[in-house]
């Protein structure tokens, strides 16, 4: 039983150590969103992925190992979480001291990883807004003024204007 929840403790860490890696990318992107770099926000999303995805193999572990230490305090495996997990270690200081502080230190982690994910989706979103702006303004920039291009239906033709943008003739 030790062990497991030494393991857990282990993993905990580990996983801290990934959130943590994580925000070391996000401090990246948010600097890569600033400049406008696509080529290396490509990089940086296959770097996040591959984090992401070694999470996820270790919530699965974390979630076996939960199973495991449930079966051995004969507890029921629904619902077993690290908190009610340390509630059920009250005879055991030391190793729920241990435990308490490793879930701590990954909430903190995961705290600090929501804040810059949210910066960096408002950097995203201006980014998308600026982009859709600038397609806005080159499109106006091709177009004749609607109040002198109609048809002889009398309905605004919504006509572009040639590639230099200036129709007289000479």
């Amino acid at each position: 039983m030790a062990s497991l929840v030494e393991e857990l403790v282990i993993l905990l860490k580990e996983e801290t150590e990934d959130y943590k890696k994580l925000a070391e990318y996000g401090e990246e992107k948010r600097q890569i969103l600033i400049d406008g770099d696509v080529a290396a926000l490509e990089k940086l999303t296959v770097l996040e992925k591959s984090a992401s995805d070694e999470l996820v193999v270790k919530g699965n572990r974390q979630a076996t190992l939960l199973n495991d230490i449930a079966t051995v305090l004969g507890k029921s495996k629904d619902g077993i979480t690290v908190t009610k997990l340390i509630e059920y270690l009250d005879s055991q200081p030391k190793v729920q001291e241990k435990l308490k502080e490793a879930k701590d230190a990954l909430i903190e982690s995961v705290k600090e990883l929501q804040e810059i994910n949210g910066t960096n989706s408002v950097l995203l979103a201006q980014a998308i807004e600026m982009a859709e702006f600038d397609i806005t303004l080159f499109k106006s920039m091709r177009q004749a003024p609607e109040t002198a291009n109609y048809g002889r239906d009398a309905y605004n033709t919504g006509a572009i204007l040639g590639s230099s943008g200036f129709d007289a003739k000479q």
